[in-house]
């Protein structure tokens, strides 16, 4: 917008066009102005010299020949003729843009009419006559309208009234009439000042014309804009709250004519149908209140039903008062507010809902546990929360890939909301989680029979792209406000409860129980020593020897990591290993036991090996390999001494690179053994893959076959079989007694580990033996 002009910033340079202003399309705008001004004066100039011609051929028509005066005429009517046309024609008009040039063009205008009318002076009166005299007034009319018709042109007014004035003092001061030639410069220079100084007060007033201009076309766009929206309207009421001067677009939006509309209550207006009624709805109610009480508003949100169609308005409005204070009515705005609703609906449903599974999330189950927990301390009821979890989804997601455990996703959720009802919402908390809503809970058996039906449920088999795929449902379940007072300690009980049912074997739920927060807590605190185990120098490891079950003879130890607090005592290692493990502590723990495995079957004689148990979360590490050349290269350890043990749960992360990790080692020389054979997966496709160089065979095994167990015994004969078809050896663990000793060793193990042979020995201990012949040191 065009700032509104300083009389003190509008400098002479400006005006005559020599120099532009700061904004040189601001000024461009006032040159094109200022030669439109010129123009509609143009016609007044051209009167009065064609006048002041005709004047001065009558005064000296008996004193100058006819030629000269004719011709001087002539000069003068074709100089006159020629700056009017030159002036009407310009192609400048009021809102356009001229450039300096245009503008200093006027000053040949002003030069030639100066040069035209000085003529008379200098050549055709005489000094002291009585015609000079008549001439010089005739002069000076003609400079005062020059003034006047010239002075938005302010170059070529100077032009014209100082090349005339000054001719005419030339002539004064070489005739010795000194007072008359200061009289006509005063004259001359006060009439250049009057139009310079119109000429800036016409620019002044200019500017504040087109600033307006530009107000209200900015104005009118506006408005223009607000009537093209259709999306805003004016209100008003009197002071009974009937409508007064109803505007169309109101009319329009409450689907009447502004004639029926007016004088019509405004809650009537906007009740519709249901003022019969009287079913009206909240936001109705809540207007009425403000209505009544007199109280100014904003964005109150109401529903309406506009010809069949329900629409939602946002209105505004603040009383009116007359001079004498007296409440005239309300005066307001409305705005249909519809789509921007549904707009919000959407964002806000994307924000509480799962996009996968179209499931209430994480935010939509706290808010629906927070109200059933609200409503439950409020009428003394009881309400539940189930924390489900998806037993074996992992393996899907890891084997099948992402898409498909996605889908898997959506039909788990499907078969939950199947099984939910008016009492019950379920939703998903994240991942392979969710979770079940229970708001009235009083009844523990229904909610016993819940949790059962949901695991059976979840369990049954899926079709998921030809795919026949086998999940389970482990759930924890607590009630509140018995188990948790708000809606986080619910859940977090919950937790506890999934927690204690996965590790009861998954596939089963479990309630919350006060002491599981009690046995969580100790969990923290162990976790807490965990981390600075390593660190303090708590960890320590045995060596259990493991033996040729031919021979009895001493072939290697298994290094068994134990851990000693100065605050627990000693741990179990099934009590801290899974506790490592999910903390993500086992890779530094895995490291250290490798390093000061390696380093000490250094000190063996060769070729006792040592074995070391690795976990898949080591493998899935791509600086594993790094690990053991590392171990192996520090410790001086040749590679065939060392071998790694690994459990079948590692097959099951092929799609993080476990498989190919060893594949590496192998590459290294180092050898590898499958513990714990049979009792996971089992699967021969790995073992026909992998290059183990012996598989172990559980305790389990073991002691069912001492017990006569023929399933056992079968079982300990296929791994036997199986293993001597690979090329492989087989190391039976748990051997106790001499008997176990001699069965095994007829089923065809080649190696024995267990008490029979020799506890887990502290580092001393172990050294001493592999230095001296193990048929010397054998336990009758």
């Amino acid at each position: 917008m065009i700032p509104a002009a300083d009389p003190s910033v509008i400098h002479f340079a400006h005006l005559l066009g020599l120099r532009d202003g700061d904004d040189a399309a601001h000024w461009a705008r006032i040159r094109s102005a200022q030669l439109d001004a010129g123009r509609q004066l143009a016609l007044l100039m051209l009167g009065a010299n064609l006048l002041g011609a005709a004047a001065t051929v009558s005064l000296f028509a008996r004193q100058v020949p006819g030629l000269w005066l004719g011709g001087w005429a002539l000069l003068v009517g074709t100089v006159a003729v020629a700056v009017a046309i030159r002036r009407l024609g310009t192609r400048h008009r009021d809102g356009g843009y001229a450039s300096q040039s245009d503008l200093r063009a006027t000053a040949g205008e002003g030069v030639a009419l100066a040069i035209a009318w000085a003529m008379p002076c200098l050549v055709f009166t005489q000094p002291g006559s009585n015609s000079a005299y008549v001439l010089w007034m005739i002069l000076s009319v003609l400079m005062t309208a020059g003034a006047v018709a010239m002075a938005p042109l302010a170059l070529a007014t100077i032009a014209f009234l100082g090349g005339l004035g000054l001719s005419v003092t030339i002539k004064l001061v070489m005739n010795g009439s000194f007072a008359a030639a200061g009289a006509t410069t005063v004259f001359a220079v006060m009439l250049i000042a009057i139009c310079l100084n119109r000429a800036r007060s016409l620019v002044v007033i200019r500017v504040g014309q087109m600033a307006l201009a530009e107000r209200d076309e900015t104005v009118s766009l506006l408005l223009r804009e607000f009537e093209e929206t259709n999306a805003d309207w004016l209100w008003e009421t009197d002071a009974a709250r009937r409508v007064v001067r109803a505007s169309p677009r109101f009319a329009y939006a409450c689907g009447l004519d502004p004639v029926t509309i007016e004088g019509m209550p405004f809650l009537q207006v906007l009740a519709g149908p249901s003022w019969e009624t009287g079913d009206f709805a909240p936001g109705l109610r809540h207007l009425a209140d403000k209505l009544k009480t007199r109280e100014s508003f904003r964005d109150l949100r109401l529903s309406l039903n506009v010809e069949g169609q329900e629409r939602w308005w946002e209105l505004a409005a603040s009383p009116r008062f007359d001079e004498n204070g007296s409440f005239c009515g309300f005066r307001g705005v409305g705005s249909d507010v519809t789509e921007q609703r549904a707009s919000d609906d959407k964002i806000n449903r994307m924000a509480r809902f799962d996009t996968l599974t179209g499931l209430p999330n994480r935010l939509m189950v706290n808010e629906t546990l927070a109200r059933a927990m609200s409503e439950a301390d409020k009428w003394g009821g009881r309400c539940a929360f189930m924390m489900i979890d998806l037993d074996r989804f992992k393996a899907v997601n890891d084997t099948l890939g992402h898409p498909v455990g996605d889908r898997l996703l959506s039909r788990v959720a499907e078969r939950l909301g199947q099984l939910m009802n008016d009492n019950t919402n379920c939703g998903r908390l994240g991942g392979d989680e969710f979770a079940v809503v229970m708001r009235d809970a009083t009844d523990t058996r229904a909610v016993e029979s819940l949790a059962q039906r949901i695991i059976e449920t979840l369990s049954r088999p899926y079709e998921v792209d030809a795919h026949t795929l086998y999940i389970g449902a482990s759930v924890g379940l607590a009630i509140g406000p018995r188990d948790g007072r708000t809606a986080e300690m619910l859940i977090r009980s919950a937790d506890l409860a999934l927690y204690r049912a996965k590790d009861a074997g998954r596939g089963v739920y479990h309630a919350y129980e006060p002491e599981l927060h009690v046995q969580a807590e100790e969990r923290r605190v162990l976790e807490m020593a965990l981390r600075q185990a390593l660190d303090k120098g708590e960890m320590h490891l045995h060596y259990q020897p493991v033996v040729d079950a031919a021979t009895g003879s001493l072939t290697g130890f298994e290094a068994l990591l134990r851990w000693h607090s100065p605050q627990f005592g000693d741990v179990s290692p099934a009590k801290f290993i899974p506790l490592a493990e999910e903390a993500r502590l086992i890779q530094p723990i895995g490291e250290w036991v490798l390093r000061t495995a390696c380093a000490e079957a250094a000190r063996w004689p060769a070729p006792t090996r040592v074995a070391v148990n690795v976990s898949a979360d080591q493998l899935q590490n791509p600086g594993f390999v790094a690990v053991v050349t590392s171990a192996l290269a520090e410790s001086g350890l040749s590679v065939e001494r060392l071998e790694l043990e690994v459990t079948e749960s590692v097959f099951m992360h092929e799609g993080l690179g476990a498989t190919k990790t060893l594949e590496r080692i192998l590459d290294l020389g180092v050898r590898l053994s499958l513990d714990d054979f049979g009792t996971g997966y089992s699967s021969l496709g790995y073992l026909s893959r992998t290059r183990f160089s012996s598989i172990k065979i559980d305790r389990s095994f073991v002691q069912g076959a001492s017990k006569g167990v023929k399933e056992a015994i079968a079982i300990i004969r296929a791994v036997v079989a199986l293993a001597q078809s690979l090329g492989m050896a087989t190391t039976a663990e748990g051997v106790e007694t001499e008997a176990e000793h001699h069965m095994v060793q007829d089923l065809g193990c080649t190696k024995v580990q267990g008490y029979y042979f020799g506890r887990p020995l502290p580092v001393e201990e172990a050294r001493a033996v592999a230095s001296r012949r193990w048929d010397e040191t054998v336990a009758a």
